[in-house]
C-alpha cells in the first residue's frame, strides 16, 4: 500500500517522526546543494543561461502544436513510428498492445518519470509481462516495492544499512555494507536481464523538433544498454519535452546536469535519431514513441499553469525546499514530489485528490531561485490556492458569490470593522492586550492549545509551528503622545 496525496498532512507527521528518513536526507543538503553551487561557478553567466531556457521554454510551449508536427514528421523520416495517448489508461494500452505483438514477455526499463506517473510497471504486471528498472536506484526501490521519493535519485530516502538487508532479502547475498559489493551484485543480475530482454523502454528527456532526435541522460550507463541492445525501443515522452532546435540543447544540457546532481555533464547523452540504418549497426530495428497528454493540455491552456510545462525534471527544487528535506518525497503520495509535485499533481491527478499539497510550502521562494528555467512555482502554488478556495478547480468559472462559513463571514466582518477607524482600532488593541495576558510568555505567545484554540482557532493553528508576536505595552501613537516625538533622534528624522 502506497500513501496518497489526500493524506498529505497525516504523510508528512509521520514522516516527521522517522530519524532514520532524516538522516538518509541531510545527503541532499551535504552533497546535491555544495555540489551544484560548485558546478554553476564554472558557467560564465548562469543567470543569463537560465533566462534564455525560460524564452525557449515559453515561445516552445505558445507554438507546441506546430513544433510536435514538425517533430513527429523528421523522426517519422528517420523510421520512428508513433503513438498518441490521451492519458495515461491509453498510453499503458498502446504499450502493452506493442508488447503483445512481439511477444515479449521480458522487458528491460530505463528511468522515466512519465512511465512512472502512468503506472506502466503495474500494467505490465497485470498482463504477466515482467518489467525490469535497470537504473541502480529504480531496481532497488522496485526490490522493495516502493515508488520513488525523488525525481533525479530514487532511494535517496534508504540508508546503506537498509540497501544491504535488502539484497540480503530479496537477492540472497551474504550481508555487506561494501558498496563495491553490492553494485557488482546489481551488475551481474541486471546484465542478464539485458541479454534476456526482447524489448527496451526509456523516457525521455527532450525531443528536438528540427531533427526528430530525442535526447536521453544518464550516468550509469544502463540507458545505452535499454535502448540499444532489444531489437524493439519503445520511448513514453510527455508532449511537452519538445525544443525547437538542436543548438537548444547546448542550453539545456548546461542546465540540467548542474542543477541536478552537480556536475558538468552527466556521464552519458544518449542522442537518437530514428532507428539502425544498417544490419551490420547497432541499435534497434524499431523505435516506437508514445506522445502523451494525460493533463498537460489542461496545463497548456492557462498562462500561469503553463509553466509547469517547462519542467526539465532536474530536482533542484527538491534539494532546496525546506519542506521536502523534512518530510522526504513519499509524503506527497505522487511521483512528483516537492514543490514541482505540488503544482504538478494536483493538475495530473485532479485537484480534489490533491488539494492539501499547493499547501506544502511556506512559500519561501527557494524553489524559485533554483529553478534553471525560472518558473514561478510560488506563483502556482497560489494559483492552485486560489481555485481550490473560490471552487474554480478544473476550470469551473469564477463565483464572485460564493458563499463563506458563517465563522469566516463573521470574522472579516469583525476584523474590517476594527480596521476601519482610529477609535475602533485603538479599543481593538487595547482588547487585544488584554487577553493576551492568558497566553503570552516571556514576551511572546507559544503554543496555544485547549479552550483557547477553540475560541480562537487562527491563533491555535499558527501557534502549533511557530511563536506570534505579542502586542506591545504602548503603541507607536501612545509612545508618541507621551513625549517620543521629543526625542533629539527623532527631531533629526522628522528634519526640525
Amino acid at each position: 500500500m502506497h500513501l496518497t496525496s489526500e493524506t498529505f498532512d497525516q504523510n508528512a507527521r509521520d514522516a516527521l517522526r522517522d530519524p532514520v528518513l532524516h538522516g538518509a536526507l541531510r545527503n541532499l543538503a551535504d552533497n546535491f546543494v555544495e555540489r551544484r553551487r560548485a558546478a554553476i561557478a564554472s558557467v560564465d553567466d548562469w543567470e543569463g543561461l537560465r533566462e534564455k531556457a525560460r524564452v525557449i521554454k515559453e515561445q516552445t510551449l505558445c507554438h507546441l502544436d506546430r513544433y510536435l508536427l514538425q517533430f513527429v514528421e523528421n523522426a517519422e523520416k528517420a523510421g520512428v513510428k508513433f503513438h498518441w495517448a490521451r492519458d495515461g489508461k491509453e498510453a499503458c494500452g498502446i504499450v502493452l498492445n506493442l508488447l503483445k505483438k512481439r511477444g515479449a514477455k521480458h522487458v528491460v526499463k530505463s528511468k522515466s518519470m512519465a512511465t512512472e506517473e502512468i503506472h506502466l510497471n503495474a500494467a505490465l504486471e497485470a498482463e504477466g509481462i515482467e518489467p525490469v528498472e535497470t537504473d541502480l536506484g529504480e531496481w532497488i526501490i522496485q526490490l522493495a516495492g516502493e515508488t520513488p521519493s525523488h525525481i533525479v535519485v530514487p532511494a535517496i530516502h534508504k540508508t546503506k544499512a537498509q540497501i544491504a538487508d535488502l539484497f540480503v532479502d530479496k537477492v540472497g547475498i551474504e550481508k555487506t555494507d561494501d558498496v563495491d559489493v553490492l553494485t557488482r551484485t546489481a551488475r551481474n543480475i541486471l546484465r542478464q536481464r539485458f541479454a534476456e530482454a526482447e524489448v527496451g523502454i526509456s523516457g525521455v528527456n527532450f525531443g528536438v523538433a528540427e531533427t526528430g532526435t530525442i535526447v536521453i541522460l544518464e550516468n550509469e550507463g544502463n540507458i545505452r544498454l535499454t535502448t540499444g541492445l532489444p531489437k524493439t525501443h519503445i520511448a513514453v515522452m510527455g508532449i511537452e519535452k519538445i525544443i525547437p532546435k538542436f543548438a537548444d540543447l547546448d542550453v539545456f544540457l548546461k542546465l540540467l546536469p548542474r542543477s541536478g546532481t552537480g556536475q558538468r555533464l552527466t556521464a552519458y547523452q544518449s542522442i537518437i535519431t530514428g532507428v539502425k540504418r544498417n544490419v551490420t549497426d547497432e541499435g534497434p530495428d524499431e523505435i516506437h514513441i508514445v506522445l502523451m497528454d494525460n493533463g498537460r493540455s489542461r496545463m497548456l491552456a492557462h498562462p500561469v499553469t503553463r509553466q509547469s510545462l517547462a519542467c526539465i525534471r532536474c530536482g533542484a527544487c527538491l534539494n532546496a525546499c525546506p519542506v521536502y528535506q523534512q518530510v522526504g518525497g513519499h509524503a506527497y503520495g505522487s511521483v512528483y514530489p516537492g514543490p514541482i509535485g505540488a503544482v504538478i499533481t494536483p493538475q495530473l491527478i485532479g485537484i480534489s485528490k490533491a488539494k492539501q499539497l499547493p499547501y506544502a510550502s511556506s512559500l519561501c521562494g527557494a524553489c524559485r531561485e533554483v529553478c534553471p528555467v525560472k518558473i514561478d512555482i510560488p506563483e502556482l502554488l497560489l494559483h492552485l490556492r486560489a481555485e481550490i478556495t473560490d471552487g474554480t478547480a478544473g476550470g469551473a468559472e469564477s463565483n464572485p458569490q460564493r458563499k463563506r462559513k458563517f465563522t469566516e463571514s463573521l470574522a472579516f466582518r469583525m476584523y474590517g470593522f476594527a480596521w476601519s477607524g482610529p477609535v475602533s482600532y485603538g479599543l481593538g488593541i487595547k482588547a487585544a492586550r488584554l487577553m493576551q495576558k492568558l497566553v503570552v510568555r516571556d514576551g511572546r505567545i507559544g503554543k496555544v492549545s485547549g479552550f483557547v484554540a477553540k475560541l480562537l482557532p487562527p491563533l491555535g493553528a499558527w501557534t502549533a509551528w511557530r511563536d506570534a508576536p505579542a502586542v506591545a505595552e504602548r503603541s507607536f501613537r501612545e509612545q508618541w503622545r507621551d513625549g517620543l516625538g521629543n526625542n533629539s533622534q527623532w527631531s533629526v528624522v522628522s528634519g526640525q
